[in-house]
């Protein structure tokens, strides 16, 4: 062998390898994609989400998974409503029917969870559900966190109610509509022997 082929054929080895650690640095890669922990939404029969949390829990235990599934959340924000000129305060669902899971996804793990009791599927089709991006994660845990005020008042149109706050205070309203879902409701005020449209936070009024 010449001295130009023994280098021709050094040359080809080399190539050779390096193709193959090419592909050796793809295959880790996609493995190492695969078994990164991620966050997936799993739907459950409505009023279910807390026993699907307690039942997925005690699968995760009794099957040794706790390595595959880290976390299960089911996202509450604190309302806090006005009955009766007083403040009570309840856990609310932000996403009720569905609750989320911090996991490492294969075929065992998604067993787990998919047969837990309550669940009905993950979100995405179904064989291959779909990660929720970062992102989203910390904006549904962030809402989870916060505390809301919701004031429920039990009025309707032709009811009349006195105003305790803002530029109307102490006079008395005819309500025209109530808009339940903002806490809101348009009410007629007399000023100056006029009736005049205003709209009112629940907050502002006491029923007369």
């Amino acid at each position: 062998m010449t001295k130009e082929e023994k280098t021709m054929e050094e040359q080809l080895n080399e190539d050779v390898l390096a193709e193959q650690a090419e592909a050796q640095a793809e295959v880790e890669a996609k493995e190492s994609k695969k078994n990164q922990k991620r966050w997936y939404i799993v739907h459950t029969y409505s009023g279910y989400e807390n026993k699907v949390k307690v039942n997925l829990e005690k699968r995760i235990e009794y099957m040794n998974m706790g390595d595959k599934i880290f976390r299960i959340e089911v996202p509450q924000k604190t309302v806090v409503q006005m009955k009766g000129g007083k403040k009570q305060e309840k856990e609310e669902k932000v996403f009720p029917g569905y609750v989320l899971v911090e996991m490492i996804m294969d075929e065992d793990s998604w067993y787990v969870v998919r047969h837990t009791s309550g669940v009905t599927k993950f979100v995405g089709s179904v064989k291959k559900p779909i990660p929720v991006k970062e992102s989203e994660i910390k904006r549904i845990l962030h809402r989870s966190s916060s505390q809301v005020e919701k004031v429920e008042l039990d009025v309707k149109a032709g009811d009349k109610v006195r105003i305790i706050s803002g530029p109307f205070a102490d006079f008395d309203a005819d309500i025209i509509e109530v808009y339940p879902d903002k806490s809101k409701l348009r009410a007629n005020v007399s000023i100056f022997g006029r009736e005049t449209p205003v709209e009112l936070e629940y907050k502002q009024i006491n029923k007369l």
